[in-house]
Protein backbone atom coordinates (compact mmCIF):
# COMPACT_ATOMS: atom_id res chain seq x y z
CA UNK A 1 0.00 0.00 0.00
CA UNK A 2 1.57 3.17 -0.99
CA UNK A 3 2.33 5.66 2.01
CA UNK A 4 -0.50 8.14 2.78
CA UNK A 5 -2.91 6.32 0.27
CA UNK A 6 -5.75 8.18 -0.28
CA UNK A 7 -8.32 5.34 1.25
CA UNK A 8 -5.53 3.72 3.47
CA UNK A 9 -8.02 2.33 6.31
CA UNK A 10 -11.10 2.08 4.60
CA UNK A 11 -13.18 -1.02 3.89
CA UNK A 12 -16.30 -1.04 1.04
CA UNK A 13 -18.51 -2.66 -1.61
CA UNK A 14 -18.16 -2.83 -5.43
CA UNK A 15 -20.64 -4.03 -7.63
CA UNK A 16 -20.73 -5.08 -11.36
CA UNK A 17 -17.49 -6.20 -11.76
CA UNK A 18 -17.75 -8.42 -14.36
CA UNK A 19 -14.61 -8.31 -17.17
CA UNK A 20 -11.69 -6.23 -17.92
CA UNK A 21 -13.58 -3.77 -19.24
CA UNK A 22 -16.48 -2.80 -17.34
CA UNK A 23 -16.44 0.19 -15.12
CA UNK A 24 -17.28 -0.95 -12.21
CA UNK A 25 -13.72 -2.79 -13.05
CA UNK A 26 -11.92 0.17 -13.53
CA UNK A 27 -13.05 1.68 -10.15
CA UNK A 28 -12.10 -1.33 -7.75
CA UNK A 29 -8.45 -0.81 -9.47
CA UNK A 30 -8.06 2.76 -8.85
CA UNK A 31 -9.53 1.58 -5.11
CA UNK A 32 -7.20 -0.55 -4.90
CA UNK A 33 -4.44 0.82 -6.01
CA UNK A 34 -5.63 3.63 -3.20
CA UNK A 35 -5.02 1.26 -0.56
CA UNK A 36 -8.79 0.59 0.02
CA UNK A 37 -10.22 -2.83 1.18
CA UNK A 38 -12.86 -4.48 -0.92
CA UNK A 39 -15.57 -6.60 -1.06
CA UNK A 40 -17.25 -7.77 -4.48
CA UNK A 41 -20.67 -8.64 -5.09
CA UNK A 42 -21.75 -10.39 -8.27
CA UNK A 43 -24.43 -12.39 -10.51
CA UNK A 44 -24.84 -15.65 -9.32
CA UNK A 45 -23.07 -18.05 -11.63
CA UNK A 46 -20.31 -15.26 -12.39
CA UNK A 47 -18.08 -17.10 -9.87
CA UNK A 48 -15.29 -18.53 -12.24
CA UNK A 49 -15.12 -15.19 -13.99
CA UNK A 50 -15.03 -12.28 -11.24
CA UNK A 51 -12.84 -14.54 -9.01
CA UNK A 52 -9.92 -14.01 -10.69
CA UNK A 53 -10.03 -10.03 -11.43
CA UNK A 54 -10.55 -10.13 -7.48
CA UNK A 55 -7.48 -12.15 -6.77
CA UNK A 56 -5.45 -9.51 -8.52
CA UNK A 57 -6.38 -7.10 -6.25
CA UNK A 58 -6.27 -8.88 -3.41
CA UNK A 59 -10.15 -8.91 -3.15
CA UNK A 60 -10.75 -11.53 -0.51
CA UNK A 61 -14.45 -10.88 0.02
CA UNK A 62 -16.81 -11.71 -2.93
CA UNK A 63 -20.71 -12.70 -2.92
CA UNK A 64 -23.22 -13.61 -5.07
CA UNK A 65 -26.12 -10.82 -4.88
CA UNK A 66 -29.39 -11.35 -6.53
CA UNK A 67 -30.73 -7.65 -6.77
CA UNK A 68 -34.59 -8.91 -7.22
CA UNK A 69 -34.22 -11.39 -4.82
CA UNK A 70 -34.48 -9.86 -0.97
CA UNK A 71 -33.03 -13.35 0.31
CA UNK A 72 -29.72 -12.93 -1.56
CA UNK A 73 -29.24 -9.65 -0.97
CA UNK A 74 -29.12 -10.82 2.95
CA UNK A 75 -27.38 -13.21 2.55
CA UNK A 76 -24.46 -11.16 0.54
CA UNK A 77 -24.99 -8.06 2.91
CA UNK A 78 -24.74 -10.20 6.14
CA UNK A 79 -21.41 -11.76 4.31
CA UNK A 80 -19.80 -8.66 4.19
CA UNK A 81 -21.00 -7.57 7.75
CA UNK A 82 -19.09 -10.72 8.92
CA UNK A 83 -16.02 -9.90 6.89
CA UNK A 84 -15.87 -6.31 7.68
CA UNK A 85 -17.94 -5.08 10.67
CA UNK A 86 -18.67 -1.77 8.88
CA UNK A 87 -18.27 -0.18 5.24
CA UNK A 88 -17.11 3.11 4.30
CA UNK A 89 -18.52 3.30 0.98
CA UNK A 90 -20.40 1.58 -1.70
CA UNK A 91 -19.81 1.61 -5.30
CA UNK A 92 -23.63 0.85 -7.53
CA UNK A 93 -22.79 -0.19 -10.86
CA UNK A 94 -25.74 -2.35 -11.83
CA UNK A 95 -28.10 -1.82 -14.64
CA UNK A 96 -30.25 -3.74 -17.22
CA UNK A 97 -33.31 -3.53 -19.46
CA UNK A 98 -34.60 -6.37 -22.38
CA UNK A 99 -32.01 -5.78 -25.96
CA UNK A 100 -35.53 -5.88 -27.79
CA UNK A 101 -36.47 -2.60 -26.70
CA UNK A 102 -33.08 -0.96 -26.47
CA UNK A 103 -33.73 -0.10 -30.01
CA UNK A 104 -36.25 1.69 -32.88
CA UNK A 105 -39.53 3.53 -31.02
CA UNK A 106 -40.13 4.13 -27.31
CA UNK A 107 -43.48 3.83 -27.11
CA UNK A 108 -43.80 1.20 -29.58
CA UNK A 109 -41.30 -1.46 -28.32
CA UNK A 110 -41.61 -1.36 -24.23
CA UNK A 111 -43.87 -3.56 -22.16
CA UNK A 112 -44.83 -3.71 -19.46
CA UNK A 113 -42.88 -6.47 -18.25
CA UNK A 114 -39.98 -4.61 -19.82
CA UNK A 115 -40.37 -1.44 -17.85
CA UNK A 116 -40.84 -2.85 -14.86
CA UNK A 117 -37.92 -4.74 -14.68
CA UNK A 118 -35.82 -2.14 -15.93
CA UNK A 119 -37.07 0.14 -13.24
CA UNK A 120 -36.65 -2.92 -10.78
CA UNK A 121 -32.65 -3.91 -11.22
CA UNK A 122 -31.29 -0.23 -12.42
CA UNK A 123 -33.44 1.84 -10.20
CA UNK A 124 -34.80 0.33 -7.61
CA UNK A 125 -32.15 -1.89 -6.33
CA UNK A 126 -30.27 1.19 -5.87
CA UNK A 127 -32.44 2.16 -3.18
CA UNK A 128 -32.21 -0.78 -1.51
CA UNK A 129 -28.64 -1.09 -1.94
CA UNK A 130 -28.52 2.53 -0.29
CA UNK A 131 -30.26 1.44 2.53
CA UNK A 132 -27.98 -2.12 3.39
CA UNK A 133 -25.48 0.12 2.69
CA UNK A 134 -26.26 2.78 5.05
CA UNK A 135 -27.02 0.73 8.26
CA UNK A 136 -23.36 -0.88 8.31
CA UNK A 137 -21.39 2.32 7.62
CA UNK A 138 -20.18 4.15 11.47
CA UNK A 139 -21.42 7.32 12.92
CA UNK A 140 -19.14 9.10 11.12
CA UNK A 141 -20.53 8.55 7.77
CA UNK A 142 -19.45 7.31 4.31
CA UNK A 143 -19.99 7.78 0.76
CA UNK A 144 -22.59 6.08 -2.04
CA UNK A 145 -21.99 6.04 -5.66
CA UNK A 146 -24.02 4.91 -8.53
CA UNK A 147 -23.42 4.79 -12.32
CA UNK A 148 -25.88 6.82 -14.25
CA UNK A 149 -25.84 8.31 -18.23
CA UNK A 150 -27.31 11.57 -19.90
CA UNK A 151 -29.75 9.57 -21.56
CA UNK A 152 -31.57 9.90 -18.40
CA UNK A 153 -31.53 13.95 -19.52
CA UNK A 154 -32.00 13.98 -23.55
CA UNK A 155 -33.65 11.53 -25.61
CA UNK A 156 -31.09 8.93 -27.20
CA UNK A 157 -31.34 6.59 -30.07
CA UNK A 158 -32.21 3.48 -28.78
CA UNK A 159 -31.63 4.09 -25.50
CA UNK A 160 -35.00 3.90 -24.35
CA UNK A 161 -36.56 2.21 -21.46
CA UNK A 162 -32.56 2.39 -19.65
CA UNK A 163 -32.84 6.22 -20.62
CA UNK A 164 -36.13 6.23 -17.95
CA UNK A 165 -34.20 4.15 -15.59
CA UNK A 166 -31.90 6.55 -15.26
CA UNK A 167 -34.16 9.41 -15.00
CA UNK A 168 -35.35 7.56 -12.01
CA UNK A 169 -31.56 6.68 -10.88
CA UNK A 170 -30.77 10.45 -10.77
CA UNK A 171 -33.84 11.25 -8.75
CA UNK A 172 -33.50 8.54 -6.37
CA UNK A 173 -29.67 9.72 -5.88
CA UNK A 174 -31.30 13.52 -4.38
CA UNK A 175 -33.60 11.59 -2.03
CA UNK A 176 -31.32 9.29 -0.96
CA UNK A 177 -28.85 12.27 -0.51
CA UNK A 178 -31.56 14.20 1.79
CA UNK A 179 -32.00 11.17 3.76
CA UNK A 180 -29.37 10.17 4.42
CA UNK A 181 -27.10 13.51 4.53
CA UNK A 182 -28.07 13.78 8.68
CA UNK A 183 -26.10 11.31 8.83
CA UNK A 184 -22.80 12.08 7.44
CA UNK A 185 -23.58 9.88 4.65
CA UNK A 186 -22.64 11.34 1.08
CA UNK A 187 -24.83 10.18 -2.42
CA UNK A 188 -23.59 11.14 -5.95
CA UNK A 189 -23.91 9.69 -9.01
CA UNK A 190 -21.20 9.58 -11.82
CA UNK A 191 -22.83 10.01 -15.52
CA UNK A 192 -19.74 8.96 -17.77
CA UNK A 193 -19.71 9.76 -21.52
CA UNK A 194 -19.76 7.07 -24.25
CA UNK A 195 -17.41 4.50 -22.94
CA UNK A 196 -16.04 1.15 -24.76
CA UNK A 197 -17.84 -2.06 -22.29
CA UNK A 198 -20.07 -4.73 -22.71
CA UNK A 199 -23.37 -2.62 -21.61
CA UNK A 200 -22.85 -0.14 -24.61
CA UNK A 201 -22.54 -3.32 -27.16
CA UNK A 202 -25.91 -4.41 -25.50
CA UNK A 203 -27.40 -0.82 -27.57
CA UNK A 204 -28.26 -0.93 -30.81
CA UNK A 205 -25.90 1.49 -32.49
CA UNK A 206 -23.50 1.29 -29.54
CA UNK A 207 -20.78 1.80 -31.96
CA UNK A 208 -21.74 5.09 -33.26
CA UNK A 209 -22.40 6.33 -29.92
CA UNK A 210 -18.67 6.28 -29.15
CA UNK A 211 -17.94 7.86 -32.63
CA UNK A 212 -20.38 10.79 -32.00
CA UNK A 213 -19.61 11.32 -28.59
CA UNK A 214 -15.77 11.54 -29.74
CA UNK A 215 -17.24 13.82 -32.51
CA UNK A 216 -19.25 16.12 -30.72
CA UNK A 217 -17.40 16.54 -26.78
CA UNK A 218 -15.57 19.65 -25.94
CA UNK A 219 -12.49 17.54 -26.04
CA UNK A 220 -12.90 15.66 -29.18
CA UNK A 221 -12.33 12.54 -26.76
CA UNK A 222 -14.24 9.69 -25.76
CA UNK A 223 -14.62 9.76 -21.74
CA UNK A 224 -11.88 7.50 -20.47
CA UNK A 225 -12.26 4.54 -18.13
CA UNK A 226 -9.13 6.32 -16.43
CA UNK A 227 -10.85 9.70 -15.82
CA UNK A 228 -14.39 7.95 -14.62
CA UNK A 229 -12.59 5.41 -11.99
CA UNK A 230 -10.76 8.98 -10.81
CA UNK A 231 -13.67 11.32 -10.33
CA UNK A 232 -15.52 7.98 -8.52
CA UNK A 233 -12.57 7.99 -6.48
CA UNK A 234 -12.73 11.50 -5.51
CA UNK A 235 -16.29 10.72 -4.57
CA UNK A 236 -15.69 8.11 -2.46
CA UNK A 237 -12.27 9.51 -0.31
CA UNK A 238 -13.01 12.02 2.17
CA UNK A 239 -11.72 14.88 -0.98
CA UNK A 240 -15.64 14.78 -1.43
CA UNK A 241 -16.78 15.22 1.74
CA UNK A 242 -18.87 18.55 1.01
CA UNK A 243 -20.42 16.48 -2.06
CA UNK A 244 -23.75 14.90 -2.31
CA UNK A 245 -26.64 14.69 -4.19
CA UNK A 246 -24.76 15.45 -7.34
CA UNK A 247 -24.77 14.33 -11.11
CA UNK A 248 -21.66 14.71 -11.96
CA UNK A 249 -20.52 13.84 -15.75
CA UNK A 250 -17.93 12.90 -16.99
CA UNK A 251 -17.47 12.76 -20.60
CA UNK A 252 -15.29 15.23 -22.52
CA UNK A 253 -17.65 17.77 -22.06
CA UNK A 254 -20.20 16.36 -24.27
CA UNK A 255 -22.75 17.19 -22.50
CA UNK A 256 -22.29 21.42 -22.34
CA UNK A 257 -22.24 21.32 -26.20
CA UNK A 258 -24.83 22.54 -28.68
CA UNK A 259 -25.73 19.76 -30.68
CA UNK A 260 -27.39 21.19 -33.63
CA UNK A 261 -24.45 23.72 -34.20
CA UNK A 262 -21.88 21.16 -33.61
CA UNK A 263 -23.18 18.20 -35.84
CA UNK A 264 -23.55 20.42 -38.54
CA UNK A 265 -20.09 21.83 -37.67
CA UNK A 266 -19.07 18.47 -37.50
CA UNK A 267 -19.98 17.46 -41.00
Amino acid sequence: MPKGALMAGKRGIVTGVANHQSIAWGIASQLAAQGAEMAFLHLPGMERRVEPLAESLGVKVLAPADVTDDASMDAAFETVKRAFGQIDFFVHSIAFANKDELKGSFVDNTTREGFLRAMDISAFSFVDCARRAAALMPETGGSIITMTFMGSERAFPNYNTMGVAKAALEAAVRYAARDLGPRGIRVNAVSPGAVRTLSLAGITGGRGMLAKGRSLSAMKQNASMEGVAGCSLWLLSDLGMSTTGEVVHVDAGFHIMGFAEDAAEAG
